[in-house]
């Protein structure tokens, strides 16, 4: 009888230990999605994110890439203006606005006459 009685305590605290991680685990998770959600670095990124989005879906908007410019950020407008001279044909950069032709040359215009670049 005692026997039974060991063997039913071991198995009733083995499964309590395994529930109990379990939910530290779920906690712990929960825990590091809500700091994620809530950092300053992460509503930063969001800004960023929205901010590259309207900025690819309009290629009248200017891309100004300045000399002190990080290379991560130039990497970024940079692939924000090959998007847009995709999509749209045209993007403006630095001010100016450059297309591309049906043979994929990449043109501007200058004084009513187009210089290819």
């Amino acid at each position: 009888m005692r026997v039974i009685l060991i063997v039913f305590f071991i198995s009733l605290f083995i499964t309590l230990s395994k529930i109990l991680n379990f939910i530290k685990y779920k906690n712990n998770r929960l825990f590091i999605f809500k700091k994620n959600s809530l950092s300053k670095q992460s509503n930063i990124e969001k800004i960023f994110t929205r901010d590259d989005e309207r900025t690819s879906s309009d290629p009248n908007i200017n891309i100004n890439i300045g000399i002190y410019d990080k290379e991560h950020i130039i990497n970024r407008k940079s692939n924000i203006h090959r998007a847009r001279l995709a999509r749209f044909k045209k993007s403006k950069l630095n001010g100016e606005i450059i297309f591309v032709d049906q043979d994929q040359k990449i043109f501007k215009y200058i004084n009513g006459k187009k210089i290819y670049i």
